[in-house]
């Protein structure tokens, strides 16, 4: 089967090498708000709404950039993890590809519907940062646990 889109299947690897101690990495910088100095850079801004202060709008910014450093990295490594190849691709593979992306998106917006109605404040601003990475993770557990049955039923038939 022909699958132009999907990553080789060594990048699965390498996504799994950044994905998994970024994640613990974001989890860590979160808790502890952390914000070294030498990342407090001047950057370009679309927009920038200072707490009481100005809005700016396309000029420069100073901001920490830890967070947007740890963002695009779990972004791009689960991009990696969750749209590389399998070992054997085939239409089967496919079509658990899809459903799992469905599942996940589906879940995905369970939660923020459910957040939308019982969640208020910061508390919802987290909510919503958190939804930007859980579609990805939802796809990657979903995918793999699937895989992980099929396999199963596999050697189980032998």
């Amino acid at each position: 089967m022909k699958t132009n889109y999907l990553f080789p299947h060594r990048f699965k690897r390498i996504g799994l090498i950044f994905l998994i101690p970024f994640s613990l990495f974001g989890i860590y910088v979160v808790q502890q708000d952390l914000e070294p100095i030498f990342l407090d850079w001047t950057v370009p801004a679309i927009f920038y709404d200072e707490i009481m202060g100005n809005q700016l709008v396309f000029s420069m910014a100073e901001n920490n950039v830890l967070n947007e450093i740890i963002g695009i990295i779990l972004i791009i490594s689960g991009i990696m993890v969750a749209f590389s190849k399998e070992k054997q691709e085939d239409e089967f593979i496919s079509k658990l590809r899809l459903e799992s992306l469905v599942w996940a998106t589906y879940v995905n917006y369970s939660v923020l519907l459910v957040s939308m109605l019982f969640v208020f404040g910061i508390s919802f601003l987290w909510v919503m940062i958190l939804n930007m990475f859980t579609i990805l993770l939802f796809f990657i557990i979903r995918f793999n646990w699937q895989l992980r049955k099929l396999n199963k039923i596999g050697e189980d038939e032998k």
